[in-house]
């Protein structure tokens, strides 16, 4: 609660007679603020049936869809929007257009994320990479990106996009190959933090799993 007359020496006058109490319709009440904010951690282990239940998911689409999103750490918003020519595989870039934090800008494409799109089938008749029904701009991808959750057996309160992302900038923060700034631009607008300091167990338990498909 935030009082008006909350200091030691009003209390003193008040409690001696030398000033009214305070009209309690007046009062002013503060609650304090929840600190909602969650990281999105996977253990090494975690993290393993994510990738393994991912590589199992039948849906190409979906499971493209959730790689591109933890090799990026693109949000899923921009993902809905992405077409074929955002890619420019020849300079090695991704255009996100219109991000949340702001104008449009590019982003370097890696290695796994150049390999996730070369592989990926183009959809004839729509612009999309990931195109929705009847080739219109994907609204959703809750039900496929659930069920790959449910096959990992991953804890209830996990979010699978926004977990994803979390994944993709620890991984970069704790690989110790990327300082903070740039990990700023290729998430094109997160603040400083050091939620994204993660072990660094986990970048080597995605590298392993790379490694021995």
């Amino acid at each position: 609660m935030s009082w008006p007359w909350s200091s030691a020496s009003s209390a003193s006058a008040l409690h001696k007679g030398l000033c009214d109490a305070p009209d309690p319709r007046k009062l002013t009440i503060v609650m304090p603020r929840a600190d909602n904010k969650t990281t999105e951690d996977l253990d090494p282990d975690e993290l393993a049936r994510l990738l393994q239940a991912i590589e199992d998911e039948p849906n190409i689409q979906a499971a493209n869809f959730m790689r591109l999103a933890l090799f990026t750490g693109m949000r899923r918003g921009e993902l809905f929007k992405l077409e074929w020519r955002d890619i420019d595989f020849e300079r090695g870039f991704i255009h996100i257009r219109h991000p949340k934090g702001g104008k449009s800008q590019k982003i370097p494409m890696n290695g796994v994320a150049r390999a996730v799109l070369e592989s990926h089938p183009h959809v004839e008749g729509t612009p999309y990479v990931f195109p929705g029904q009847g080739g219109k701009q994907r609204v959703t991808i809750q039900m496929a990106s659930n069920r790959i959750k449910a096959r990992a057996g991953l804890p209830a309160d996990f979010r699978p996009m926004h977990g994803l992302r979390h994944l993709f900038a620890s991984t970069l923060a704790s690989s110790g190959q990327v300082d903070m700034l740039t990990l700023q631009r290729l998430l094109t607008h997160i603040t400083q933090s050091t939620k994204y300091l993660k072990m660094r167990s986990v970048f080597d338990t995605i590298s392993y799993f790379k490694c021995n498909k």
